[in-house]
């Protein structure tokens, strides 16, 4: 029996979603024409924005639909910067957030922006205080993410954004590894833009959504068309477009239910390994997290041959640290949690989806259990 247990990196699409592309892949037409095809192309798009903006308490003005988080994340954070650019040349990021965010930032830097780069805690969680500190007239925007993708720890947005706010920044969130575990209440968050991803909760890949806020400014990055308020040029992936916003609508209103069944199994796997493998520790453990993300360090493990083990016995998982130039490299958000060289380059991310079993579980647990003590007691 095989076990997928990478669903932070991919989910995949389920039936209802299937069933609302494939009429727009079949028959879908081009949004912005303007005869009878065209409208009814255009209808789809704005049911579809609809159902996107009342999930997240906004108005579908404010949603424009992307090519992915990735691309939502760059639009964000180089779109708002360069519109603000004669207000101040100063952001704020921070050091574990996903590869999209800090290659956007340094795209900026590259081009004369100052980025400051916060630290996190041990616990995963950035300090309001911290981002308070590192605050200037000059700041312009703050990007911190809502969970991180690696550990799950879950960050106190809310403040951060009241405290970035009030020195007259705007503020981004990556919400990629949220969607279906938290609810996305703008209200409360007071972010002025957000970036989703429909891959993450069992939508199609290549299509995301960025929220930006109505008068937040944004230049576009991609240009040659009026599509998305202006902001996204280009033909809409209609059926893409369409699917996403299925699959949010699911998501949220399962989302009680699965937050509380997937939490339970996560913590049923985490109790399993810790007990199998002794010494074995849950990164983020101290702070709130995302129900569906578990991260182990193994002590003395190294993460790819443990990774690779578990693949030939049939559970899927994904590492915490990655090959580089021959030598193992913890990955950024392990090295910036501070994790000691022994755990360091033995980190393992098992994540959970709607389609978790708790005989999935149970078997990785076994598993996990068996090659992980094998493979200690070879090395002794």
């Amino acid at each position: 029996m095989n076990v997928y247990l990478d669903n932070a990196a991919t989910t995949t699409a389920r039936p209802e979603v299937i069933e609302a592309m494939l009429p727009l892949l079949a028959g879908g037409y081009n949004p912005s024409s303007q005869h009878a095809h065209g409208r009814a192309a255009r209808g789809a798009l704005d049911d579809a924005r609809a159902d996107v903006a009342r999930v997240l308490g906004a108005s579908p003005r404010e949603i424009v639909f992307t090519g992915g988080g990735s691309e939502a994340d760059g639009l964000a954070i180089i779109g708002s910067a360069k519109a603000r650019a004669a207000d101040g040349r100063h952001v704020v990021t921070t050091v574990f957030e996903h590869h999209a965010v800090l290659h956007a930032f340094d795209v900026l830097e590259a081009e004369g922006w100052n980025v400051t780069r916060l630290p996190v805690g041990p616990d995963g969680v950035v300090d309001p205080a911290v981002v308070a500190a590192a605050l200037r007239p000059q700041t312009t925007l703050v990007s911190v993410m809502l969970a991180n993708n690696e550990v799950g720890t879950i960050q106190p947005l809310a403040e951060i954004a009241a405290l970035a706010h009030a020195a007259g920044a705007l503020v981004h969130t990556d919400a990629v590894a949220t969607a279906g575990y938290l609810a996305l209440d703008l209200r409360r968050l007071d972010v002025d833009l957000l970036s989703l991803s429909a891959h993450k909760f069992n939508g199609p890949k290549g299509v995301g959504v960025l929220f930006v806020r109505r008068g937040t400014p944004l230049v576009a990055q991609i240009v040659g068309g009026g599509q998305e308020h202006g902001l996204r040029a280009g033909t809409e992936n209609l059926a893409g477009v369409a699917g996403l916003a299925r699959a949010l609508v699911l998501a949220d209103a399962e989302r009680s239910a699965d937050v509380a069944r997937i939490t339970a199994l996560r913590d049923r796997l985490a109790d399993g390994i810790v007990a199998a493998v002794p010494g074995t520790i849950v990164l983020g453990a101290e702070a709130p997290r995302v129900p569906h993300i578990l991260s182990l360090g193994f002590p003395g493990l190294r993460s790819d041959a443990l990774l690779m083990a578990l693949d030939l016995e049939g559970v899927s998982a994904s590492a915490g640290s990655a090959c580089a130039a021959g030598s193992l490299e913890p990955s950024h958000v392990v090295a910036a949690l501070g994790v000691t060289p022994e755990y360091a380059v033995g980190v393992l991310r098992f994540s959970l989806g709607r389609s978790t079993t708790a005989s999935d579980i149970e078997r990785a647990a076994d598993v996990v259990g068996r090659v992980a003590g094998r493979m200690l007691t070879a090395d002794v």
